[in-house]
């Protein structure tokens, strides 16, 4: 039994490291400029569209699932873990969910609000950008929990 439970938490720390990496280089490498700054955009105020923000959402969540499905892919293959694609698609379609759902912004910042008062997440000096930690931090997690699902 010992040895069934160290093999699963080498392949959750294997699978975790690879989508970490995975998604730092889709999210700073991959996505484009545009996405970048168009994903939040909502119909609320006269210069921006919600559909156009839907769009560069979706397609730099697109391009950052097609990073990470690359990377575990071949990680999979390289280093022998042994994961099923049945997992792999499943923490996926977790990783990405949760990554469209942060990078529209508003239930990140919501959620925020809710719990931290909303100072912490509109920080924007000394170096430091509340928002973009934050986005990162709900990212990590969700990356956490989808490697245990694809590491079984």
């Amino acid at each position: 039994m010992p040895s069934t439970n160290l093999s699963r938490a080498a392949r959750f720390a294997a699978v975790y490291a690879l989508m970490r990496a995975a998604a730092d280089v889709a999210d700073h490498w991959i996505q484009t400029d545009h996405q970048a700054a168009t994903k939040a955009q909502h119909d609320d105020s006269p210069e921006q569209s919600g559909a156009a923000g839907r769009r560069a959402c979706a397609a730099h969540v697109a391009s950052y699932t097609a990073t990470q499905a690359a990377v575990l892919l071949i990680g999979n293959h390289t280093l022998g873990l042994g994961l099923r694609s049945s997992r792999i698609t499943t923490a996926l379609a977790l990783s990405a969910a949760s990554h469209y759902a942060a990078d529209r912004r508003r239930l990140l910042y919501r959620l925020a609000r809710a719990t931290k008062g909303g100072r912490f997440v509109d920080l924007a000096d000394r170096g430091m950008n509340g928002a973009y930690l934050m986005d990162q931090a709900w990212h990590h997690g969700f990356e956490a929990f989808a490697a245990v699902i694809a590491s079984g």
